[in-house]
């Protein structure tokens, strides 16, 4: 049952975090810019209790509030997305994303004074770009975290699935300029190179994996049609369901650029423009008890299922035991995510009511590992079982 003095909170708390929601709806910011965002998210927490470090970790826009019993106990995290995307504003919902997060901590602060521990929320700015997670498993953020839960709105209800591993491939080609019609024999073609990659890659994608993608564009490839192109960019995702066989469609993605090098006498260079992202491993211990607190608090009888996009709380589920479970805004009116109707959504009285059920969730599910150390112990021996990193 939920605990007298949250219920009380909640009265206080959620419209808050409606107005965060709405704020930053409001207020969308692209990738690393999200200032007034991460700043809005930094008061409400302070607010509550949180010690809170801005300008985290080099990320200008990132963030990192603590709350800590200073008695023994677990460190949960909860990790708050809050960048939109160009043209569409919050198409995927940071905006109430994040205010879940947020919230998840303030409530799970009010449970933990006698069992002990320490609650951290993370500000993980530019989900939908560079993303900040890998950087902070990098530089040790998450050693000492016991449990990361992140909850990411949808058009239903879903448990912790599965996500794609994504490897961010960048060719550049390097020919030599020449007057296409005059001399085209002096000059090597960069566009002829980046046209022959994406024939071959074509022609790939025939025989992958049903569970893998490939999706790239040409960038850059000349300025006039009378000048050999001696220049050529071009990026690509490749997606698995798998990490391992990933690293191998992505070997074979590159072949086809050295061999559009080769036929064209262009030198190539081969980068990631990106951090790569790992598939996300859910924690089903873990994620079993968000489903059972689900059915008990609010009769919601919840299902996994799969996802063919990725994001970067997959390499977090390789360092920490870790759930990102799926919370309904749409009220039986599905759309597009990435799109201005999903903004729109996470706006909605429905989906204020919604994020408030998904908020507690995360807390109590958090709450009930760090008060039961046989519980904990299941999720720790699984996570140490299947991770691979």
């Amino acid at each position: 049952m939920i605990p007298e003095r949250v219920k009380e909170l909640g009265q206080e708390l959620y419209p808050k975090l409606d107005k965060l929601t709405k704020d930053l709806y409001d207020n969308p910011e692209l990738a690393d810019e999200e200032y007034f965002a991460s700043n809005s998210h930094c008061d409400l927490l302070r607010e509550y209790g949180f010690t809170v470090e801005e300008n985290f970790c080099g990320k200008a826009t990132g963030f990192r509030a603590v709350y800590d019993t200073n008695k023994p106990g677990l460190n949960a995290a909860f990790l708050a997305e809050y960048d939109a995307l160009p043209g569409i504003g919050h198409g995927c919902g940071h905006n109430i994303l994040g205010a879940v997060s947020s919230g998840a901590g303030i409530i799970l602060k009010h449970l933990i004074g006698e069992t002990g521990g320490k609650v951290t929320v993370l500000g993980t700015p530019a989900e939908e770009s560079n993303g900040a997670k890998p950087h902070y498993i990098e530089n040790g953020v998450f050693d000492g975290i016991d449990l990361v839960l992140m909850a990411h709105p949808a058009d239903a209800w879903y448990l912790s699935g599965s996500s794609q591993a994504l490897i961010p491939l960048q060719f550049e080609f390097f020919g030599k300029s020449a007057h296409a019609a005059s001399a085209p024999e002096m000059g090597q073609n960069a566009l002829d190179a980046g046209v022959i990659t994406y024939t071959a890659v074509n022609a790939l994608k025939g025989h992958i994996a049903r569970t893998s993608s490939v999706a790239g564009v040409i960038l850059e490839g000349g300025k006039a049609p009378n000048i050999v192109p001696d220049y050529c960019l071009m990026r690509y995702y490749v997606r698995s369901a798998d990490r391992t066989y990933n690293v191998k469609l992505a070997e074979r993605i590159k072949d086809c650029a050295k061999a559009g090098a080769s036929a064209t006498g262009t030198y190539l260079e081969i980068t990631k423009f990106e951090p790569e992202f790992i598939n996300l491993l859910t924690n089903e211990t873990l994620s079993g008890v968000y489903k059972a607190t689900a059915l008990e608090e609010f009769g919601l009888d919840i299902s996994a299922k799969r996802s063919f996009g990725s994001g970067d709380i997959g390499n977090v589920s390789h360092v920490c035991p870790t759930i990102n479970p799926y919370f309904d805004i749409s009220g039986g009116e599905p759309c597009p995510g990435h799109s201005t109707e999903k903004a729109f959504q996470s706006v909605t009285d429905y989906a204020y009511e919604q994020a408030h059920k998904a908020a507690l969730l995360l807390a109590l599910t958090a709450f009930k590992c760090m008060s039961g150390p046989a519980l904990y112990k299941a999720v720790r021996d699984e996570f140490e079982k299947s991770r691979i990193i």
